[in-house]
């Protein structure tokens, strides 16, 4: 769960933010601050994972703001005002999206929060040796995956199918993510849209793999991982 603020003196640009981040289960709206000064005081008392951060407000700018910050919060601008990007990317900004967004921007927006945010915490969290189970955030619940059940996974736009034994959950992470922490020599890319678990493996037979009755393709720039398999 990532939470986070929304800084801006627009009610309509909380109302817009608020309905977009409602489609997004894997997000937890903090607190609507309508000022720097509203927010400063509470980020003072209170810590969030990102921040949706406009640029023109009253007493205290968006980017003057966010200077005053010894450690800020990763940072997506929502503005009107394209010429500020430069400034907003030299202060680290996760992404700078112009008024008015679509839907779709914001997730694009809130992908790159995630990938930076998830990266962290699985250099921290996980080792090959000894991690055996993990939990997803899917259909507004948190699934715990045990790995000797996990078949494949699969990507699916923005989100990714875990195809286990006896289910598929539909996780709101990237199978980036899954890569980056699935590290050992039990699972590999076998395809951009597809991870499998080598010793689910039942055949290889020319550009596919079938691990139980699932068909997986072998995509061209994999192949020579998969042909590892079996000529080392």
């Amino acid at each position: 769960m990532l939470k986070f603020i929304i800084i801006d003196d627009e009610p309509l640009a909380h109302e817009i933010i608020e309905e977009f981040c409602s489609m997004l289960p894997h997000l937890q709206l903090e607190k609507n601050c309508y000022s720097a000064m509203e927010a400063m005081q509470y980020l003072n008392e209170n810590t969030v994972d990102f921040i949706f951060l406009d640029i023109n407000m009253p007493k205290l700018k968006g980017l003057d703001f966010l200077k005053t910050l010894s450690n800020p919060p990763k940072t997506i601008v929502t503005t009107a005002y394209k010429e500020h990007a430069i400034e907003g990317f030299e202060l680290n900004v996760v992404d700078y999206i112009l008024k008015p967004f679509s839907f779709d921007r914001l997730v694009k927006a809130v992908n790159k929060v995630s990938e930076t945010q998830l990266s962290k915490t699985v250099s921290k969290e996980f080792t090959p040796e000894t991690f055996t189970r993990f939990f997803i955030k899917g259909d507004k619940k948190h699934h715990q995956i045990d790995l000797k059940d996990l078949l494949y996974i699969e990507a699916y736009g923005n989100y990714t199918k875990l195809f286990l034994k006896n289910e598929m959950i539909i996780s709101h992470e990237k199978i980036s993510y899954f890569e980056s922490i699935l590290n050992n020599d039990n699972f590999l890319r076998v395809h951009k849209s597809f991870l499998v678990v080598v010793d689910k493996i039942k055949f290889i037979e020319g550009n596919r793999i079938l691990i139980d009755d699932y068909k997986i393709p072998i995509g061209q720039t994999y192949k020579s991982n998969v042909n590892k398999l079996y000529n080392s």
